[in-house]
């Protein structure tokens, strides 16, 4: 852990100072792609008051954690990667961490309910990201307000929000602390014609807002979680929360693709599988990835396959000293001679602000509204990471053990050009974030498509050995991909159906396209795209 803080301080150190490469030019607009209206306004008023992308990100966090609670939260973790104007991608950890008290030999059956939750990061992951890297500019309440707002005075939530809290009022119903906050008194979701309120997280929002966030872990609010805890026969107690340590800094992992250079997520997330899936496209000629090209699909289903096949049967050994192993298994030459699933619904955002500063955030809660627990005095949904582990191999690397980190699929991404980052992106879904990344980012890097149109176009996600998901309207090559071993299959009839499904992800990107900065929201989802000074585009 004494490393892991030495080498935290070096990168903050190195973030400040290092002038290693002439600094990317601001283009004067901040642009924010982010899963609704809500939190993207929230980061575009920071930006205009003068704060940077990561004071941005903060408040779109917490704004998110308000407005679209199914699928991140206070009770959650947050992974951030950021690329400085001048500097190197750094991702700031933010996963969270068994409890200390998890038994041995638990069974699948004992992850249930105020069990299933790991020890919260997100609140230390966001005021460490303001502390060292915000602009200094906004003080950490200004960051916060937006949320509180929103949850104080309500919100009216979009189509696919609605459909989200439609699909699992039963299971919040089930939980008299879930239904008690995210339900009606009649038991019913939000109404399209009525703003939903959240008095009580609004409250554990100015508490934060007021006391810093280590009331979270040292605090009155850490003492309520514990005692929560404790009275629900939950794993997780005030030593957890009192230990938990800042949360690491660490270079990016890096590879390229053709002439661009790519940055992602290390373990324990799922970087590694899009860097290795891109050396797999990378091997194609250009032409054959075309769209129009009827060979694409088959292309890209293989590379999924491959890609979601190692990571399944070949997981990183080491979460902590990974540096080996992945440079292996993402060189060039490896990659050349390699010819589990869950819900997943989490969030994802990007954001530019007008200095150059590119940040993309993947933060979640796990499973759709996390546990469906909470603390009646909190407000908020614990997450359900405790289902992520490993169960029958102890010695798996992410089998379940006290202090263990989860297995995670987060895959923030951000892309350069002779060192100036021109493309952010990432997404929801589980193992379709990583299909989703490397789908959005091979067709805007190979020049296919502007971004909003690479974020819309149809997708395809591979589970190994079992099935070949294909999104309508992709005109699919059905007898080539059977010949190949696919077995082509329709996403699950319980997501939002429609022409594009929520199945396939939920990717919010900022692209740098004609020397300005634009952004895209998936129509999959609830987002939109703000620019400072502009609003909605």
């Amino acid at each position: 852990m004494r490393c892991l803080r030495v080498a935290a301080w070096l990168l903050v150190v190195a973030f400040a100072l290092i002038a290693c490469r002439p600094p990317t030019p601001g283009t004067g607009v901040g642009v924010v792609a982010a899963p609704t209206p809500e939190a993207a306004q929230a980061g575009i008023a920071i930006m205009e008051a003068g704060g940077n992308a990561i004071d941005a990100a903060v408040a779109i966090s917490f704004a998110l954690a308000v407005t679209e609670p199914a699928m991140s939260g206070l009770g959650g973790q947050t992974q951030i990667l950021l690329y400085p104007p001048a500097g190197d991608p750094l991702v700031i950890n933010g996963t969270s961490y068994a409890p200390t008290a998890t038994p041995e030999g638990t069974v699948a059956a004992d992850i249930v309910g105020h069990r299933a939750t790991t020890v919260p990061t997100t609140v230390r992951t966001l005021a460490y990201a303001w502390r060292q890297y915000g602009s200094g500019r906004m003080a950490w309440a200004d960051l916060l307000e937006p949320a509180h707002r929103y949850a104080e005075r309500g919100f009216i939530p979009g189509p696919f929000r609605r459909d989200i809290w439609d699909r699992f009022a039963e299971e919040l119903a089930a939980s008299p602390s879930a239904a008690a906050l995210f339900l009606d008194t009649s038991g019913a979701p939000p109404r399209r014609d009525r703003a939903w309120r959240q008095p009580v997280l609004a409250s554990t929002i100015q508490r934060l807002a007021d006391d810093g966030a280590d009331d979270f872990y040292r605090g009155a609010i850490a003492r309520e979680i514990a005692a929560d805890m404790a009275a629900n026969a939950g794993w997780l107690d005030l030593a957890d929360l009192e230990g938990l340590p800042e949360p690491p800094v660490l270079l990016a992992l890096e590879g390229t693709y053709r002439d661009f250079e790519v940055a992602t997520m290390p373990p324990p997330g799922g970087g590694w599988v899009v860097l290795q899936m891109l050396n797999l496209l990378e091997r194609s000629d250009r032409a054959v990835l075309d769209p129009a090209d009827t060979e694409r699909l088959l292309r890209i289903a293989e590379a999924l396959r491959i890609g979601h096949r190692q990571r399944r049967d070949h997981p990183i050994r080491d979460l902590v000293d990974y540096e080996a192993d992945v440079r292996t298994r993402v060189a060039k030459d490896v990659t050349g001679g390699l010819v589990g699933e869950g819900d997943g619904h989490t969030t994802h955002f990007s954001v530019v602000d007008p200095d150059g500063l590119v940040v993309a955030v993947t933060a979640s809660i796990n499973y759709a509204f996390g546990a469906k627990v909470a603390t009646p005095s909190l407000g908020f949904l614990y997450n359900d990471y405790m289902r992520e582990f490993v169960l029958d191999d102890p010695s798996h690397p992410f089998a379940l053990r006290g202090g263990a980190m989860p297995y995670s699929s987060m895959s923030p991404t951000i892309v350069s050009r002779a060192g100036h980052p021109v493309l952010a992106l990432g997404s929801p879904g589980s193992a379709r974030i990583i299909s989703a990344v490397v789908q959005v980012g091979e067709l805007w890097m190979d020049g296919f498509r502007g971004i909003s149109d690479a974020v819309a176009m149809p997708r395809i996600h591979v589970i190994p050995d079992s099935a070949l998901f294909v999104e309508y309207p992709m005109a699919a090559d059905a007898e080539a991909l059977e010949q190949a071993g696919f077995v082509l299959q329709p996403p699950r009839a319980d997501w939002i159906p429609g022409e594009l499904t929520a199945y396939f992800g939920g990717v919010h990107a900022v692209a740098l396209e004609r020397g300005q900065w634009r952004g895209a929201a998936d129509p999959r989802r609830d987002g939109v795209v703000m620019t400072t000074g502009r609003g909605v585009r």
